[in-house]
C-alpha cells in the first residue's frame, strides 16, 4: 500500500461541543483533508508546537518525551497513520536508536504532538485517506471560518466524542459557583466553561 504525505493544515475548535477539537491534516499532493477529533490538551500541546514563540514555563508531557528521547539518543523519524476502525485513527511512531528501528504504537494526537517536535513527517496510507478524506466545501456567500464548518460537521457525524461524565447535573447552583471560582483560581478555563455552561441551563 503507498504512503501519502500529509501536513497539518491547523486545529478547530467547536462552537457546540466543549472540549471538542478536531487536527485538520492536508495531502501533501492533493486537495483532500484528513479530519481527526482530539482532546483539548492534545489540541494544546500541539498548537504551543505549531507557535514557535510559545515556550510553556514547564515541559509538557510531549517535550518531556522529547528531551527523554534526546538524553538517550532516540530519533523519532516518522509517524504513520496506518489504521482507522470505527471512526479512530490508530498510528505508530517510527523511531531509530543505534540504527535499530522500532516501531511504537501511539494514539494519533500524540503521535503527531511528537511529529512536530521531532520535526519528523506524517503519513498515511491512501486507503485510509479514500475512506475518511473529504473536500472542504465552503459556501463563498457565507463569511464564515471553514475550519469552524468542517469541526462541526465531524461531530455531528460518525466521528462524535463521547460526552464525559462531569456530574455537575447534580450539583446545587451554590456549589456550582464555588467550583467555577475554584477553576478559575487554578486556570483550569476548560473545566470552567463546563461548569458555566451547567449554570447557564439551570
Amino acid at each position: 500500500m503507498s504512503l501519502v504525505r500529509l501536513n497539518i493544515k491547523g486545529i478547530s475548535y467547536s462552537q457546540t461541543q466543549n472540549g471538542a477539537y478536531a487536527l485538520i491534516l492536508n495531502e501533501l499532493d492533493g486537495d483532500r483533508k484528513l479530519p481527526i477529533v482530539i482532546g483539548a490538551f492534545e489540541a494544546q500541546s500541539i498548537a504551543i508546537a505549531l507557535e514557535k514563540e510559545i515556550r510553556p514555563p514547564r515541559p509538557l508531557t510531549h517535550d518531556l518525551f522529547k528531551n527523554f528521547a534526546d538524553r538517550f539518543d532516540i530519533v523519532v523519524k516518522q509517524v504513520i497513520i496506518h489504521k482507522l476502525v470505527d471512526g479512530v485513527f490508530y498510528s505508530s511512531l517510527i523511531c531509530e536508536r543505534d540504527k535499530i528501528e522500532e516501531i511504537i504504537d501511539a494514539r494519533t494526537s500524540d503521535a503527531i504532538a511528537l511529529a512536530l517536535r521531532f520535526q519528523a513527517p506524517i503519513f498515511t496510507y491512501k486507503n485510509i485517506l479514500d475512506k475518511a478524506g473529504i473536500y472542504l466545501k465552503v459556501d463563498p456567500t457565507k463569511e464564515e471560518d471553514p475550519d469552524n464548518i468542517l469541526i462541526e460537521d465531524i461531530i455531528n457525524e460518525e466521528l462524535e466524542l463521547e460526552p464525559v461524565q462531569d456530574n455537575y447535573a447534580s450539583k446545587t447552583l451554590e456549589e456550582l459557583h464555588n467550583l467555577l471560582d475554584e477553576a478559575v483560581t487554578n486556570e483550569d478555563y476548560e473545566k470552567a466553561a463546563k461548569i458555566r455552561d451547567e449554570i447557564s441551563k439551570r
